[in-house]
């Protein structure tokens, strides 16, 4: 917790949470309190506030408040409210306009109660709104907000903090408030950092300067713990109950709470009622799919891609960047290259040509259902075989890389692209297989998709794919 704290709004919110019907628990109250701190200048002391609790407690209940305070006296021009699935969003949405319409002062200050699809939310007479998005890589593009909730962080990503923090950004005085239960680990990535920063400042001693963090959960027993250890807590005590629960007596029961573990098991009665979470490291240390030191040992600066040899080209899904690879026969191996990683798509189809006229490959592969698939009709009328592997074969592209690394037959020059893609590539299901995807907006994986098309255009079926036409012929 940032350490200029002199004043808190908490106690604004808490009231008119009262008013509107809604009774906070003491620790609900606490986190409005430390989360809502001010610093001598009237701004927050916690830009970024985290709230890390068990299911059921009642974190809801803190959303409402912090929300009603930003609409009716925070003077907030707009809130964002987003949780990982839309119905938790809406929930929130229907028990907050039954908090205002249960006030005749607050209700009378309305304009309206949005419900159209894509367009659910509050609007007051005076401007001020608040909006209910979803979670999405685009959701929250384009809005300004001082005040954005995410809502079930466990679940949280790059691509909607991507979306959604920069909202607030152009506004002096704004805050970004997660809330969510124990990590569910690579889904966790948010959550995890937050976590890190807060253990951070406790080992340092030196307050985070933006960050309150507040989590309920205890430490358990490992395996290697021996009778009688007292640095761990005991996952069936009602003490761990207690520690990891801060609504038990409010709306939790102990002897219910407890019986759980019976119906879950010792793993998720942990996770879910005891707060232990499983959290992802820094995800951009660390390399998920293809260890760095077994790509790293692949590397060999004398190789060079012989006959046969494919090229494929892949684009970011914003375009931002483009990438020719190529693959080709390396003695028993197979060589794969990036040939050129560069800003946008202008540039593709003319170094396309010239590659193709240097070296003669067997076929250009491009996904026709991805952003690079609106080069194809160039491509073609250009000159160049083109094949676009369907969504089965992609799979199976990614699969025949993946194994080919893992039985050392495949060999590079250890491209800086490549790398930088390997680094920051995940696996998203593609049927019963799985294909590359970016862990977040910033990670550019063409490079690393554009040589695994190109190792698959090695052996792929031409004879069924649709010719190039001659440049002649096109006029």
């Amino acid at each position: 917790m940032p350490g200029t704290a002199l004043t808190s709004a908490g106690q604004e919110a808490v009231d008119l949470a009262a008013r509107a019907g809604l009774r906070l628990d003491p620790w609900q109250q606490f986190i409005l309190d430390q989360g809502m701190s001010e610093k001598a200048d009237g701004t927050w002391a916690a830009p970024e506030v985290c709230v890390n609790v068990p299911r059921q407690n009642g974190k809801g209940g803190v959303i409402e408040a912090r929300v009603l305070w930003g609409l009716f006296i925070g003077g907030e021009q707009g809130i964002l409210v987003s949780a990982h699935e839309f119905k938790t969003t809406m929930n929130t949405m229907k028990r907050i306009e039954r908090l205002i319409r249960g006030c005749p002062d607050l209700h009378k200050r309305v304009k309206a109660y949005h419900k159209t699809v894509g367009r659910e939310g509050i609007e007051l007479h005076d401007g001020r709104e608040l909006r209910y998005v979803a979670r999405s890589r685009g959701s929250g593009r384009g809005f300004t907000a001082a005040c954005v909730i995410f809502d079930e962080c466990m679940i949280l990503g790059d691509d909607a903090m991507g979306a959604l923090a920069p909202t607030t950004d152009a506004v002096d005085n704004s805050q970004l408030w997660y809330l969510g239960s124990a990590g569910i680990g690579s889904l966790s990535q948010q959550m995890g950092r937050l976590r890190k920063r807060s253990l951070a400042s406790l080992e340092s001693g030196v307050p985070d300067p933006v960050l309150a963090y507040m989590e309920w959960s205890i430490d358990p027993h490992a395996d290697e713990c021996g009778p009688g250890c007292t640095d761990h807590d005991d996952i069936a005590s009602v003490e761990s109950l207690l520690r990891a629960n801060p609504a038990v007596g409010y709306r939790l029961q102990v002897e219910k709470s407890m019986h759980r573990r019976l119906t879950m098991g010792d793993f998720l009665y942990a996770r879910e009622r005891l707060g232990v979470g499983d959290y992802p490291s820094d995800v951009a240390d660390t390399w998920q799919v293809i260890a760095e030191d077994v790509w790293r040992a692949l590397a060999d600066a004398a190789s060079k891609p012989g006959d046969p040899m494919a090229f494929a080209i892949d684009t970011t899904p914003e375009r931002s960047h483009s990438a020719i690879g190529v693959a080709g026969a390396s003695g028993a191996a197979t060589h794969v290259e990036v040939v050129d990683h560069q800003p946008g798509t202008g540039w593709v189809v003319d170094r396309a040509v010239e590659l193709n006229e240097r070296w003669s490959p067997r076929c250009w592969v491009v996904d026709e259902g991805g952003p690079a698939g609106s080069l194809i009709p160039d491509l073609r009328k250009a000159g160049l075989l083109v094949i676009s592997p369907k969504a089965r074969q992609i799979a199976q592209a990614c699969g025949q890389f993946y194994d080919a690394v893992a039985e050392q037959a495949i060999v590079h020059l250890d491209p800086a692209p490549l790398a930088a893609a390997l680094a920051g590539a995940q696996q998203r299901p593609l049927g019963d297989a799985w294909a590359w995807a970016r862990r977040g907006v910033s990670v550019d994986i063409s490079p690393l998709v554009a040589v695994t098309l190109a190792k698959w255009g090695l052996e792929a079926e031409l004879d069924e794919e649709e010719p190039a036409e001659p440049l002649e012929n096109i006029w």
